[in-house]
């Protein structure tokens, strides 16, 4: 930044740090659910412990991607928009005209059915109260979606399997296309044993106030029934003695941009701006004084 954009001064933050200024806490255990990876960091007094930091390359993509195999799987071909018009031949009836684009990559045209996969799993899919089972979920009502080809498709349990791989990434055996990916995944907790784990990894005497403020950020996070599933799983595991609170926003929209929230929130502090790292102290003590500058 300083090289090349030449700013007077600039400050960096961690995601979990403004997530947690977001809701006004200065200690609480961050779970950040994202597109590519889901994170578990621990902040107090508004420092992240780096030695409790978990990840997992289970993230709102990977969902995504579940989700449209297992539909092709059952047959279900996803048209992307630009690949098709709708003409109205009578009032309310339409036929659909096949587009030619010939020089679109492959690359492109799956980007474009990502993105109808990626709404058909923010439309429809929920978190299972308790512990997915194929055969319990079986029987399920389902529930329908319209393509933008005028499609309507319906989608079963498959509706609460796609999320429980973020309690049982083993799960992703057991959807087609995806047995490549298991050994990725072989060795990657679930949430609650992600946050158990990280919460082991805090000093005794903050445990319990971590456990009693446990914030969920980011896209995914909005899954249906997240919430209650992560709080009643997390009850179960947790010792006696921690009362256990998972907290997030109401709005999906705040819990996927609490980030930037938070960085909003810190730099309007009139005390921020004795926190900036400037240029002439870049130049005297060079690159790695950002990290004691910007903790």
């Amino acid at each position: 930044m300083f090289e090349k954009y030449r700013p007077p001064a600039l400050f960096l933050a961690k995601n979990s740090v403004l997530t947690s200024f977001a809701t006004g806490r200065a200690t609480s255990l961050v779970v950040d659910c994202g597109g590519g990876s889901t994170t578990v960091a621990a902040v107090h007094d508004g420092y992240v412990l780096q030695k409790a930091i978990i990840t997992s390359p289970i993230g709102g993509e990977v969902l995504t991607d579940c989700l449209l195999k297992t539909l092709e799987s059952t047959g279900v071909e996803i048209l992307p928009r630009f690949s098709f018009k709708r003409k109205e031949i009578r009032p309310g009836e339409f036929e659909l005209v096949k587009l030619e684009f010939p020089n679109t990559t492959e690359s492109y045209y799956r980007y474009m059915q990502r993105q109808i996969a990626a709404d058909i799993k923010e439309s429809v899919c929920r978190v299972a109260d308790s512990n997915f089972d194929e055969s319990a979920y079986a029987n399920i009502p389902t529930t329908s979606y319209e393509l933008p080809d005028g499609k309507v498709i319906e989608v079963g349990s498959d509706r609460f399997k796609i999320p429980e791989l973020l309690f049982n990434p083993a799960l992703i055996q057991a959807i087609p296309g995806m047995d490549k990916s298991f050994n990725e995944f072989a060795s990657v907790k679930g949430i609650p044993a992600m946050v158990i784990q990280s919460i082991n990894k805090c000093d005794l005497d903050i445990r319990r106030e971590l456990f009693s403020s446990i914030l969920l950020a980011g896209g995914t996070a909005a899954m249906q029934q997240l919430k209650e599933r992560l709080e009643k799983e997390l009850m179960e595991e947790a010792p006696q003695a921690a009362r256990v609170k998972v907290l997030a926003s109401g709005n999906g929209i705040e819990r996927r941009f609490s980030v930037w929230i938070g960085g909003s929130i810190l730099a309007s502090l009139g005390s921020f701006q004795q926190m900036w790292f400037s240029k002439a102290e870049y130049e005297e003590h060079g690159p790695s004084y950002v990290q004691r500058k910007c903790p």
